[in-house]
């Protein structure tokens, strides 16, 4: 039941763009804070870090736990037009549930303006929905029978289930019917 509310939540958000962020939103990385590319992941996602708050050639030590993920580094740039930004990865762990979660990092290299101990933050989104190449949003569902090592003969259809139910219902009642007349006495 839990899961179905959850199905149901998330693809009321996702129809009203309440957790798609689209990746041209952000044009760079916010001023002092942490720019998490893409913001809306699914479980298994590598996610890159980028800020500007550690100042030139700054560094920073980063922490994932909260989706966890565990500490990553960010070290300056390589690309000539963000030299004043630190940049670094990380890896959403499959077994990452949906929500929302904190990613913070702090200063901790030779950046200028005394940004040493400086703690940023941003957010990072987890869904169970996947980014397909044309932009759109498709729900991953899961697929095939649950593998509980009983086997079934009726299947999982609701309507085949109450039809054997009904049968297995229908022959305890004859054969409580036949036991009670045998011990009666009564001839069949």
């Amino acid at each position: 039941m839990r899961n179905a509310r959850l199905l149901t939540v998330t693809a009321l958000a996702v129809a009203t763009g309440a957790l798609a962020v689209p990746a041209s939103a952000a044009p760079g990385p916010p001023a002092g804070g942490l720019e998490i590319r893409p913001a809306t992941v699914t479980p298994g996602s590598t996610v890159t870090v980028h800020t500007t708050a550690c100042g030139s050639g700054g560094t920073a030590a980063g922490d994932a736990s909260a989706v966890g993920a565990g500490p990553f580094a960010l070290a300056p740039a390589a690309h000539q037009e963000s030299r004043e930004a630190a940049a670094g990865r990380f890896k959403v762990p499959p077994s990452a549930q949906p929500g929302t979660y904190e990613i913070v990092a702090t200063c901790s290299g030779s950046g200028g303006s005394g940004a040493k101990g400086k703690r940023i933050a941003g957010d990072l989104v987890v869904t169970i929905t996947s980014t397909a190449a044309a932009g759109e949003r498709h729900q991953q569902l899961p697929r095939g029978h649950v593998k509980t090592g009983v086997g079934g003969a009726l299947g999982p259809d609701p309507v085949q289930t109450a039809a054997g139910v009904a049968a297995l219902a229908v022959a305890a009642a004859g054969g409580t019917w036949l036991l009670h007349r045998r011990a009666r006495g009564d001839r069949i």
